[in-house]
């Protein structure tokens, strides 16, 4: 059942009322999916590693920045420039060597969603955008796989449990989008280097009570934490009657508002290109400490002056807007177009940070 190595690793499990060896074993037989190995992510997996979930998979394209380490854990500045999933296992296996990882370079899609989920028992939620929350919450209800829900937003966050033993979705609490870009990720507003950690333990905390069959699971209930007060509080909420899926959405993107192939649009790889060849003006709207950090040069004009500042920008012709990631210069690039419908004014997709990585 356990080796010698094993039964001391999990000792204090052993000793510890309601778990013991019988829901040591439990874990043991366990497989939890993980989407993204970000800042929600690697405290997720640290705990569930740890506590010896037998077996763990890990969604995620992404590579390790050094403007992750300031929450990221997981990641040290060698890992800089490659793959989260395989760095993640790297560490992670040094500290749980019983635990079986299956890794997945890809983006969670409506293409591989239902057949990755179909392959675990719980899955855990560490996206930071919607459209991927969405996503996974179809996938959970139509594979009936409980879904562990966890947000981020500054100084705050929440965790939830959806879809367990037929509880309330996603939906329920949430049953529109908001708008696009109306909701900034912490690229491009900052969070507090710890809350990723809290809000993560605490994920990883629903998923031991779901497989262990303990009280309390956030079933029906959404929990917010404000790390600066340290109040929480606990919300309920009932199953909506007016959710029905028997089926993944077409595009996720486009149901919350993320358009593509825009062709107001660049990418880094078009604009590399273009500025070689091309009379361009480079317009940066971000914060003044972020451009004074670092930036691509061109003009700076902040996005809650550029109304005020617009005229400035009236004898330019070709204007490529960036900011870290594309959110904010994604709203500025449709200001300045409804200002001037005839310019050739484009956003850089994915911002200064997609820059950097070429």
């Amino acid at each position: 059942m356990f080796s010698t190595e094993e039964n001391t690793q999990y000792n204090r499990h052993f000793i510890l009322d309601k778990i013991g060896k019988e829901g040591q074993l439990k874990l043991k037989n366990s497989k939890v999916l993980v989407i993204g190995a970000g800042g929600l992510g690697c405290p997720v997996l640290q705990y569930l590693t740890a506590a010896g979930v037998g077996t763990i998979g890990i969604v995620d394209n992404d590579t390790v920045s050094r403007s992750n380490l300031q929450r990221q854990i997981l990641y040290t500045v060698e890992d800089i420039g490659k793959p989260k999933t395989s760095c993640a296992v790297n560490r992670l296996q040094q500290l749980n060597p019983f635990v079986t990882f299956r890794t997945y370079e890809e983006w969670l899609t409506t293409k591989n969603a239902l057949s990755l989920f179909s392959q675990y028992d719980i899955i855990v939620d560490g996206s930071d955008n919607f459209q991927t929350r969405y996503l996974s919450n179809d996938a959970a209800i139509l594979t009936k796989k409980p879904l562990i829900y966890g947000a981020i937003y500054k100084f705050e966050g929440q965790v939830s449990v959806f879809n367990y033993n037929n509880s309330p979705s996603y939906r329920c609490l949430f049953p529109d989008p908001p708008k696009a870009n109306s909701i900034p990720n912490c690229s491009e507003i900052g969070v507090l280097g710890v809350l990723p950690g809290i809000i993560g333990a605490l994920q990883a905390n629903e998923v031991l009570k779901i497989i262990c069959n303990l009280n309390g699971v956030l079933s029906g209930k959404l929990l917010t934490l404000d790390s600066l007060s340290l109040q929480q509080n606990i919300l309920q909420f009932k199953k909506s009657k007016h959710v029905t899926l028997t089926k993944l959405l077409d595009n996720y993107e486009v149901f919350c508002g993320v358009e593509t192939n825009n062709p107001n649009e660049i990418s880094s790889e078009e604009l590399k290109e273009v500025l070689q060849t091309k009379n361009l003006t480079l317009l940066d709207v971000r914060k003044t400490s972020e451009r004074d950090n670092f930036h691509i040069g061109g003009i700076h004009i902040p996005l809650h002056k550029l109304e005020a500042q617009m005229e400035s920008l009236k004898n330019i012709d070709s204007i490529i807007v960036y900011c870290q990631v594309g959110q904010r210069s994604s709203i500025a690039t449709k200001i300045l177009l409804e200002k001037y419908p005839n310019k050739n004014i484009k956003n850089l997709t994915g911002g200064i940070e997609a820059w950097s990585k070429l």
